[in-house]
């Protein structure tokens, strides 16, 4: 590689990690908050993992047909492969050009252990999602929240580090299941109104409820068995978060701020939700900037743990 190649190499990966900050900034309105407490390096590797993960989560929710969407998830797995492939030196450098988020994703993963094969484990979760799954138990549940939420955590250790990998990848995934738990809680309408359901039947069946809509997308089941079944989901949330917080001992202390800013603004609207379930019922809760920027000052100065 000549000189100027070398040059120009260099302005591509900046330009594409700057486009994968622009996608943090504008589509992760809650991660957001951790990844800029982490130092610009790790701060640009963590916007790349985010960026391809969002790219996969936005073709699983996307308006085209179930068809169109299962091939552009088979497209992003072949993508995949190629940037495998760049770092192996199986393929050249640019048959990633034109894809930033490509671009910046091999550079780091050559610059810190990202075990990029998680990501199949995503693109899978998002096939069940457009191919309509349910969930008949919780243990059903369980296996899609590691595959869609579980796997972002284990790719994030690689750009952290930590004491005690296996253990911190355990945590790390139970850390992801709190966070996706807490998703579904809080898209509950939205995600009915797209035909999805991802309350286990037999939670359903233990709370007397369908989740069916009226014609206005109000649900039909009485508030109060709602009401009781969005409180036993915010329980069982809780208690994964409990687990998954384990792991901020085992990073240093931006990685650990980073992680518990993210947890904690999740958290805190598993609290929100849990004290008032007509917000999950009749609408997408959310928090206020705010509160969003003071969890993360918390985070960053350790007391939000």
């Amino acid at each position: 590689m000549t000189a100027l190649e070398a040059c120009e190499r260099s302005e591509r990966v900046v330009e594409a990690y700057r486009h994968c900050e622009r996608v943090v900034r504008e589509e992760a309105r809650n991660f957001s908050y951790g990844i800029r407490l982490m130092p610009a390096p790790k701060r640009r590797a963590m916007s790349a993992i985010y960026a391809f993960a969002r790219g996969i989560d936005d073709i699983g929710d996307g308006p085209e047909p179930a068809c169109v969407r299962l091939d552009l998830l088979d497209r992003t797995r072949r993508r995949l492969l190629t940037v495998q492939d760049v770092l192996r030196r199986r393929a050249d450098v640019r048959a990633l050009e034109g894809h930033p988020v490509l671009t910046a994703l091999a550079d780091a993963a050559g610059r810190y252990p990202i075990p990029l094969e998680a990501f199949d484990e995503l693109i899978d979760g998002c096939e069940n999602d457009v191919r309509g799954a349910d969930y008949d138990t919780f243990d059903d549940l369980l296996r899609y929240c590691q595959r869609v939420a579980g796997t972002v955590g284990r790719l994030s250790l690689g750009v952290f580090g930590s004491d005690g990998r296996q253990r911190a990848e355990g945590l790390a995934d139970s850390l992801g299941v709190a966070l996706q738990l807490t998703n579904i809680l809080r898209d509950l309408r939205e995600d009915r109104l797209a035909g999805r359901t991802y309350i286990p039947r037999e939670d359903l069946d233990r709370f007397g409820c369908t989740l069916e809509l009226d014609e206005s997308g109000t649900f039909i089941d009485p508030p109060w068995r709602l009401n009781k079944l969005v409180g036993f989901q915010a329980e069982r949330a809780r208690a994964w978060y409990a687990e998954g917080l384990r792991l901020l001992p085992l990073l240093d202390r931006r990685s650990a701020a980073c992680t518990a800013a993210m947890a904690g603004i999740y958290r805190r609207l598993l609290d929100t939700i849990a004290a008032q379930p007509s917000i999950a019922l009749h609408s997408r809760a959310s928090l206020p900037t705010w509160q969003k920027a003071v969890v993360a000052a918390r985070a960053l100065s350790g007391v939000e743990r």
